[in-house]
């Protein structure tokens, strides 16, 4: 009885270590991501979705944008790429309103794309990561939220891309605003992802291929 006792004891101890341990590392790496990224020379620069108003860009959305912009005025990359589809009911898509917002900006439309695909990151990053490989670009510079760059560059990587972020550096999810809710909501979405999507996006890549 005392050598069970023992042994359940021992199970117990790892359990706990692994459910404080594990969730706690990626805490971290999500953490240190969002204050270290940086952009490097790549071959597109994508802009994931977030909510937009009739066309209009949230604050979260257009920070997003503005990333991506400064991004390819400083001549990391050559184009953008767009994503995210509409939710229920609007007549506008997340892609849709960021290429708008950019070709206001003077970006010129020879070098957008719009991708009106994807309610959340990961089926935004099978969408964009099938343009890229149909145009045979392998490299790409991920415009989103500074604690979103760790998962956001995480899912590019499992589908054979080279991926950096641009974290956007205003708006309500920048570092200065965005709090430790942000950094344990990502970590419960980078953990489902790698025990459950991270699957699921390797089935869609054979299906497709």
């Amino acid at each position: 009885m005392i050598f069970l006792f023992k042994i359940f004891r021992r199970i117990f101890t790892i359990f706990l270590l692994l459910i404080v341990v594990v969730p706690g590392y990626f805490a971290y790496s999500i953490w240190n991501e969002g204050h270290q990224a940086r952009p490097v020379k790549s071959d597109a620069i994508v802009i994931l979705g977030a909510a937009q108003f009739n066309g209009v860009p949230s604050e979260i959305l257009q920070a997003r944008i503005n990333e991506a912009k400064k991004v390819y005025r400083q001549g990391l990359a050559p184009r953008i790429i767009t994503v995210g589809a509409n939710a229920k009911g609007d007549n506008f898509t997340e892609a849709g309103a960021s290429r708008t917002a950019l070709v206001a900006e003077k970006i010129a439309k020879s070098v957008l794309a719009a991708i009106p695909v994807g309610r959340d990151t990961l089926s935004s990053t099978v969408a964009y990561a099938n343009y890229l490989k149909a145009h045979q670009l392998h490299s790409v510079i991920i415009a989103t939220d500074p604690y979103h760059c760790y998962r956001a560059e995480a899912e590019a990587k499992d589908l054979g891309f080279t991926a950096s972020c641009a974290p956007a550096t205003t708006g309500p999810a920048a570092i200065d605003k965005a709090g430790w809710r942000y950094i344990l909501r990502e970590t419960g979405a980078y953990l489902a992802y790698k025990t459950v999507g991270h699957f699921g996006i390797h089935l869609t890549d054979q299906i497709k291929k």
